[in-house]
C-alpha cells in the first residue's frame, strides 16, 4: 500500500485483533497503531509508566488553540476458555459479515477508525489546527498508569486538547443510536464487621456480627438513593458479596465481611456517599455493640458534559453518515472519559457494543467503515466550523 492510500480501517482491526493484547500486555498493538500514524506525519511518543503501554501522538502545533482530540485503548479483557469461540478469539476472521475476536468491539475497531480517519484527514485536508491521538493499554485494567500517565505527561510537556471524543462502543442497538455525554460514578465499600465469638446455644454470651452486617446491609440496599437527575438515572447500590467463612453450625463467628458497590450520579460524590456509609455503619455499631470498619475504593467520580457544541458536532456527523440521531447518555459503567473530563471537555461515540467482553465478540464490517466515515466527518466539520 502507498503511504498517500486511505488507511483500510478493517485491515488494521485484523492487524490489531491478532495482538493478543490481553492486560497488562502490549503485544505488539501499539506498534501497529504508531506505524499508520508515523506515516502520516504525527510526531509519536511512547509514553510508557510502570510497565504499562502508552502512545501519545500530534499533528500540527502544539499548543493551538484547536486541537481535536481522540482517546482509545488496545488492551483487552481475557478470552475465557479458547474452546468456546466458535472462531479464534486471536485470529480476526471475518465470517457472516462480521470480524471476530477479542476487542473487535471493545475497543480495536474503535481505535482503527479513528486512527484511520485522523491518517487521512491530516494528509487529504491539513488542518488550521492540531490533531492528538492518545491510546492505552491499561484501560481494562487498574487503570492508573493508562490514560492518567498520559495527561500527566501533557500537562508537564505543554500539550493539550480542546476537545477529545473517546472511540468507546456506545451504541446499544443501532449503529448511530446513542453516544455518551456522561458517566456515573462507581465506587466500592468493603465492610468488616467484628463481634465476640461464642456459642450458638448461647447467644447472649456473644456479640454476632452476621446479626450486625445483615442490618446495616439491609438498610443500605433498600434505601433510595436519590430519583434520579436531569441528565443521569437514579443511583443504584448492589450488595455483591456476603461472607463470613464460618464451617461450623454451633459457632457464632468473630467476623463477618461484605462488599457493595455504587453506581452514582451527579447528585452525589464519592465523599459525600462515603459519609453516609459511614453514619450507618456508626448507628448500627451503637445499636449492637459490634465494630464495623469501612474501607472505599473510587473507580470514578460522575461527570457531565453538557449538551452543546461538542455533543452536537458529533450528533450532527452520526446522523449524516447513518440516518440516526443519537440519544444523548450517561448509562452504562466507567470509561477512559472520567480522566479526560478533568482535561476538557469530552464526549464518547463509538460501535455497537452487545458483544463487547463475550465470548465471540464480533463487530459488522460494514459499521467499522462507517465508523471512520463519522470520524472523518467530525475533524472536517471542527476544523471547518
Amino acid at each position: 500500500m502507498s503511504p498517500t492510500d486511505p488507511v483500510d480501517p478493517l485491515d488494521l482491526t485484523a492487524r490489531l485483533i491478532r495482538c493478543p493484547s490481553v492486560t497488562p500486555a502490549d503485544a505488539g498493538a501499539l506498534a501497529e497503531v504508531r506505524a499508520v500514524l508515523d506515516a502520516a506525519g504525527f510526531a509519536c511518543t511512547r509514553v510508557d509508566r510502570n510497565g504499562t503501554p502508552n502512545l501519545f501522538a500530534r499533528w500540527g502545533a502544539k499548543g493551538h488553540p484547536r486541537t481535536f482530540g481522540f482517546n482509545g485503548h488496545t488492551d483487552v479483557v481475557p478470552v475465557g476458555d479458547p474452546g468456546d469461540w466458535r472462531h479464534d478469539p486471536f485470529g480476526a476472521e471475518i465470517a457472516q459479515g462480521a470480524i471476530w475476536g477479542r476487542g473487535a468491539a471493545d475497543m480495536k475497531s474503535g481505535v482503527a477508525a479513528f486512527v484511520a480517519a485522523a491518517a487521512d484527514f491530516v494528509r487529504s485536508t491539513p488542518p488550521d489546527g492540531a490533531v492528538i491521538v492518545t491510546i492505552t493499554g491499561d484501560e481494562e485494567g487498574d487503570a492508573q498508569d493508562g490514560t492518567v500517565a498520559i495527561l500527566d505527561w501533557m500537562a508537564t510537556h505543554g500539550e493539550a486538547m480542546s476537545v477529545c471524543l473517546v472511540g468507546e462502543p456506545t451504541c446499544p442497538e443501532r449503529m448511530g443510536d446513542t453516544m455518551k455525554i456522561g458517566r456515573r460514578g462507581s465506587m466500592t465499600a468493603f465492610l468488616v464487621a467484628t463481634g465476640v465469638q461464642g456459642h450458638s446455644a448461647y447467644p447472649h454470651r456473644a456479640k454476632n456480627p452476621v446479626h450486625a452486617l445483615s442490618r446495616l446491609v439491609d438498610r443500605l440496599a433498600t434505601h433510595a438513593l436519590d430519583g434520579g437527575t436531569a441528565h443521569f438515572d437514579p443511583s443504584t447500590l448492589a450488595v455483591v458479596t456476603f461472607d463470613t467463612g464460618n464451617p461450623a453450625t454451633n459457632v457464632i463467628p468473630a467476623t463477618c465481611r461484605a462488599t457493595v458497590n455504587i453506581r452514582f450520579n451527579d447528585a452525589h460524590t464519592s465523599a459525600s456517599l462515603t459519609g453516609w456509609l459511614r453514619t450507618e455503619a456508626s448507628r448500627v455499631e451503637a445499636e449492637t455493640g459490634v465494630t464495623i470498619a469501612l474501607d472505599v475504593k473510587v473507580s470514578g467520580e460522575s461527570f457531565l458534559t453538557p449538551p452543546g457544541p461538542l455533543s452536537d458536532l458529533v450528533a450532527d456527523a452520526v446522523a449524516a453518515e447513518t440516518g440516526l440521531r443519537p440519544a444523548l447518555s450517561t448509562s452504562g459503567g466507567t470509561s477512559d472519559a472520567r480522566f479526560v473530563k478533568d482535561h476538557c471537555p469530552v464526549v464518547e461515540f463509538g460501535l455497537v457494543g452487545q458483544t463487547m467482553h463475550k465470548v465471540d465478540e464480533h463487530v459488522a464490517v460494514d459499521h467499522i467503515h462507517q465508523l471512520k466515515a463519522i470520524y472523518g466527518r467530525i475533524l472536517r466539520d471542527y476544523f471547518s466550523g
